[in-house]
């Protein structure tokens, strides 16, 4: 399993064969989009779908599902009935004070917090909801989409994230993750995980299962797969 150091996402799911199948390989956690008029949005019933058979044959995954300032009835609903998430990751504005509460409304869901860094004093603001997530994704900022666009972090910042960071939270690095890149990252940065989407794709929402297994392989092969 890849999780013998260094843990494995696979975001922008929409098959639940693809999912399954990337399940299969070891990664650690499968996303799921719940953002509408984004290219890897799924719809309610099949993101059930989706979510129920990996619960079923792949229990101890992660089953992540990404949105965007919903309101609280839109939330409960998804948290009810099968096919449910095991971790909500919030992508849009939400605050340290809304986060808060939704892990209070929602003790059994794990809360992941999603911030775009647009620049390096962005860097300084990362700690605001540490004691208010069960964990952090930190992802390249763009005007367009709220995530799953491919750009990379400033190399130059990799170094820095971990002091901004409290001790002990899981953090998450999303940005044009692939299997190549893998070295350059470990070499300056130890994330709890990496977080990977576009640059795995055939066409959005759909995977290159061999670019996914190359990633797999990094991951599990690199220096850095010792936490």
């Amino acid at each position: 399993m890849v999780d013998q150091g260094l843990s494995l996402k696979i975001c922008g799911l929409t098959d639940s064969n693809q999912a399954c199948a990337i399940a299969a390989m070891g990664v650690q956690a499968i996303g799921v989009i719940g953002v509408p008029d984004t290219p890897r949005f799924v719809e309610p019933q099949r993101r059930r779908e989706i979510f129920q058979r990996l619960a079923q044959e792949h229990p101890q995954l992660q089953r992540v599902w990404v949105v965007a300032d919903l309101d609280e009835e839109q939330i409960t609903s998804a948290l009810t009935g099968e096919g449910q998430p095991t971790v909500v990751q919030l992508h849009g504005e939400e605050s340290a004070r809304r986060c808060a509460e939704l892990r209070r409304l929602h003790p059994r869901i794990s809360w992941w917090k999603a911030l775009r860094l647009r620049e390096e004093a962005d860097l300084d603001d990362i700690d605001a909801y540490a004691s208010d997530v069960d964990a952090l994704l930190l992802d390249a900022w763009s005007p367009t989409q709220l995530g799953g666009t491919g750009h990379r972090l400033d190399q130059a910042w990799l170094e820095r994230l971990g002091r901004h960071i409290s001790s002990g939270l899981p953090w998450w690095l999303a940005g044009g993750i692939s299997a190549e890149w893998v070295p350059t990252v470990l070499s300056q940065v130890r994330p709890f995980g990496l977080d990977a989407s576009s640059r795995l794709e055939l066409s959005p929402g759909v995977k290159d299962l061999s670019r996914v297994e190359a990633l797999v392989d990094a991951v599990r092969g690199s220096s850095g797969n010792q936490r």
